[in-house]
């Protein structure tokens, strides 16, 4: 399958490389190790996939241009994502003597490439680095596009810079052990990012899962169809490289990609101050259906087109309702990083493939939800 560039103009900044097996991220390490002294990598890595980090760490052994200096094992949790975890990074780093020529490989979901990415992005003033995600979210969304950071405040991603990693290696054997429930989380991103824009991938996503939510052995049935999750996996990075290539910096084109977001970062926000247990993935197919309500009632979708798409996600698996009253929404929203003087860009759709920024308040975007 081929690689994924993520370009500015006919510069690129950084490539999705899809493999088979974990051996295949060595020779991606070793392509930036350049002609000079062997390539200086520092693993980070969620300690419930160390496995990984000792599969990397055994297959660079048979190489002589790529040589592991660090393994710094985390605990990848929202609660730890937040700025002491980072420098705990750097730190690290500074001890084991890394410099400027280090790269920084990040090994696990969303959570760990944000956090490796961010602390890669300030140690020294900036060093490499390259993310091996190891769920369905981060492959189809947030190991791609170069957003790193941190939470602050329980703020979702309130600290963070946006700086390309070296490569991406895309990997799906690392999906088979992922529990149903983070699966469905990461489907959730890759529904998304087809809603944003179709070419019928958005049906093919909803079929695959639907599938997948009535097999008996669901283990199996992703064995049996890895072929098809990959083709769906790179359609999905496609489409998410190809915006951000547009619109880098999110000045336009990229906000596109906060389809949901703004509702789920105020239900995760809602959540963690009750203590309920609601992942990213669900709260963005929650705020998913929520855009699509906000759509009917300002006017852009027609009528039933939220009760429909709700139906459609419902019996892929995903959750659509959402457990708080929009009221109770509307301050977190209010403070969303993306909103800019008391007014928050929120993504509406009329249909798969049809998407537009509407601008208002987080109050007025409660009130047409009330």
């Amino acid at each position: 399958m081929e690689d994924i560039f993520i370009t500015e103009g006919d510069r690129v900044l950084g490539r999705i490389v899809f493999g088979h097996g974990l051996e295949g991220v060595v020779p991606a390490l070793e392509a930036c190790a350049g002609t000079g002294a062997p390539l200086h990598v520092y693993m980070v890595c969620d300690s419930h996939v160390a496995g990984y980090a000792d599969l990397v760490e055994s297959h660079a052994a048979l190489h002589d241009r790529v040589e592991i200096c660090g393994k710094y094992m985390l605990e990848a949790t929202e609660e730890n994502k937040v700025m002491d975890t980072v420098l705990s990074i750097t730190g690290r780093m500074l001890a084991d003597g890394a410099d400027r020529n280090a790269l920084v490989l990040a090994i696990g979901g969303g959570i760990t490439t944000d956090m490796a990415g961010f602390a890669a992005s300030i140690y020294k003033r900036g060093v490499r680095f390259a993310y091996l995600p190891t769920t369905l979210l981060s492959q189809v969304d947030a190991a791609i596009g170069g957003k790193t950071g941190v939470n602050y405040d329980s703020y979702k991603n309130m600290l963070g810079v946006i700086r390309q990693p070296e490569f991406t290696y895309i990997c799906p054997e690392v999906l088979e052990t992922l529990p149903l429930r983070d699966f469905l989380s990461g489907a959730s991103e890759m529904v998304k990012t087809f809603l944003i824009e179709d070419g019928g991938w958005y049906a093919k996503s909803l079929a695959f899962l639907s599938g997948l939510d009535t097999a008996e052995d669901k283990r199996r049935y992703l064995r049996d169809n890895t072929r098809t999750l990959l083709v769906l996996i790179h359609a999905a990075a496609s489409v998410k490289a190809g915006v951000v290539s547009r619109d880098q910096f999110e000045t336009g084109e990229r906000r596109k990609l906060n389809l949901g977001h703004t509702f789920a970062h105020a239900i995760e926000k809602n959540a963690r101050k009750n203590g309920d247990d609601i992942t990213h993935g669900e709260a963005v197919a929650m705020g998913i259906v929520m855009a699509a309500i906000l759509s009917e009632r300002t006017g852009l979708a027609c009528r039933g087109f939220a009760s429909a798409l709700a139906a459609e996600m419902k019996a892929a698996g995903l959750p659509v309702e959402c457990p708080y009253p929009a009221g109770s929404l509307a301050e977190a929203m209010s403070k969303d990083k993306k909103a800019e003087d008391g007014i928050v860009h929120f993504v509406l759709l009329s249909r798969p493939g049809d998407v537009r920024i509407a601008d208002m308040t987080a109050s007025q975007a409660a009130g047409f939800l009330s």
